[in-house]
């Protein structure tokens, strides 16, 4: 028997002919007996039998079934030309059509061991590994020492094993092991839907979507009406986001089997889901910001395992949070959006707007850099330009910080500020304490006073404002005397006005 199955065909030796002599008949031609016929009938049976052997022989396995059937049909009660027939189905892949021939071969000759070998191979094939087995087994019982019988006997219990390990490891989820041991058990059974089916159904659980898709269109183009292929592929438009198609390729599956539990559990699920995400959708447009988070997180709730819908939900959970300025809780929708889909650019988009927002501008400009690396727009460019001089300026002193004044201050309140602080941290007024403390506050009134200095100057503070290094357009902020500012300001009743003595240098002169 071949690899494939089908095997060598079987030649059986026709009859010696009878030497028979028509009975003389004076009124007509001479007449053949029920015996001369039988024996003519048998011997053009096996000549189609061999002329389908050397078609066999051939590989011409098309020709090689119609000698067969001719055989069959002049002589349907000889096991061996179902054998044969059986043999070359196997050769075409036609493992169901090629079982029904040998198990008809074996019902006419229960000792006829290519036959049982046959039906046990086709079974294996079909992924039947326990019929498969009984099949072997029968015929060690009439061929103990068969090495094939007994090989073949081993490959069904290694099946047997493998779907044992997939059923646990399906309940554990470990899908990615449920895929190697169909793998494996395909290798025995190349024509076992069933296996197909869960292989197919775990790499869409793995989110391997073209590969499962891949699978389930095979076995459709086949048999169109497979009810399990047809779940399949629709659970991989599922798991893609393309919810109304999935409910019609799960709704088809349901007209082939009305009791396919999880073609049912899924068209379910996918209109609970659509149907709560279009209501989120609809509360957060008409500007209801607390029922759209509720109707997110209620749809998040439906299935864990749809990633990719599940990834819109998060973000748009977080576009909310947005809006109600809970801005760490949306970091960290985006961030759980992007855990379960890395290439949303809307998730990378967002979290890089809260982070500027939240003045975290190292995580911005990471995530504004993943997106122009992934869309080159002069729109992300320029987002990605806008954080990179967040960074550079958040390095930078924050003078508004340091005078406690809002970056849109006005120049009254600026001064209002510097009074303020410059007095409080101003060293005569802390000299009677710690070295520590006088060092400390020694330098809080230094770092007023250049606060001041530029915010009070509406050039030096527009280019403190763009970004520009300060340093780099010759202020050097260590030149000045933080003493000298608090006098101009303090000291009499004309005020003081500010004068550069040179590049880098300034003194301020009494009015």
């Amino acid at each position: 028997m071949a690899a494939a199955g089908g095997g060598e065909c079987d030649v059986i030796m026709t009859p010696a002919a009878a030497n028979l002599v028509a009975p003389s008949h004076p009124e007509g031609p001479a007449m053949l007996s029920d015996e001369d016929e039988d024996a003519g009938t048998r011997r053009e049976a096996e000549s189609f039998k061999e002329q389908g052997n050397a078609f066999y022989a051939k590989k011409d396995y098309n020709e090689a079934f119609n000698y067969y059937t001719k055989a069959i049909d002049a002589c349907p009660s000889n096991a061996s030309y179902y054998g044969n027939r059986a043999a070359t189905l196997m050769m075409l892949g036609k493992f169901r059509e090629a079982l029904g021939d040998a198990q008809q071969s074996v019902r006419m000759d229960d000792s006829f061991l290519r036959g049982h070998l046959r039906e046990g191979k086709c079974h294996l094939s079909l992924g039947n590994a326990m019929a498969a087995s009984r099949c072997f087994q029968r015929v060690l019982e009439l061929d103990h020492k068969n090495a094939q019988a007994q090989q073949e006997l081993n490959n069904a219990r290694t099946v047997l094993e493998y779907e044992k390990i997939a059923e646990i490891d399906f309940e554990k989820r470990d899908f990615r092991k449920v895929v190697f041991c169909m793998d494996r058990a395909l290798e025995f059974a190349p024509a076992c839907h069933r296996f197909k089916i869960l292989k197919a159904e775990c790499l869409a659980l793995l989110g391997r979507y073209p590969e499962a898709q891949s699978v389930a269109s095979d076995i459709l183009r086949i048999d169109s009406t497979n009810a399990d292929a047809l779940y399949v592929r629709g659970l991989c438009l599922y798991y893609e986001d393309c919810i109304e198609k999935a409910v019609q390729f799960f709704i088809q599956a349901l007209k082939m089997a009305p009791d396919h539990d999880k073609a049912c559990l899924a068209c379910r699920n996918a209109k609970a889901l659509k149907a709560k995400k279009d209501d989120g959708n609809k509360a957060f447009k008409e500007g209801n910001y607390k029922l759209a988070f509720d109707l997110y997180t209620e749809a998040l709730a439906i299935d864990p395992n749809n990633r990719k819908t599940n990834a819109k939900l998060f973000c748009n959970r977080g576009t909310v949070n947005a809006k109600l300025r809970k801005l760490d809780e949306a970091i960290e929708d985006c961030t759980s959006a992007i855990k379960l889909d890395d290439t949303y650019i809307k998730a990378y988009l967002r979290r890089a707007q809260c982070y500027m927002d939240t003045e975290q501008y190292e995580d911005a400009v990471r995530d504004y850099e993943k997106v122009y690396q992934t869309e080159k727009t002069k729109e992300h460019k320029q987002l990605l330009k806008n954080a990179q001089v967040e960074l550079k300026k958040s390095k930078r002193k924050d003078y508004y910080k340091i005078l406690g004044v809002d970056k849109n201050a006005s120049e009254d309140e600026i001064k209002k500020a510097y009074r303020k602080r410059a007095l409080m941290h101003h060293p005569d007024r802390h000299s009677g304490a710690s070295a520590e403390i006088q060092k400390e506050e020694e330098k809080k009134f230094k770092e007023v006073g250049e606060a001041f200095t530029i915010l009070s100057d509406p050039k030096k503070k527009a280019r403190y404002d763009s970004g520009q290094d300060l340093e780099e357009d010759g202020m050097n902020m260590g030149d000045f005397d933080a003493n000298n500012i608090f006098k101009a300001f303090f000291g009499g009743p004309g005020g003081f006005s500010f004068e550069a003595s040179g590049p880098g240098n300034f003194f301020f002169q009494f009015g």
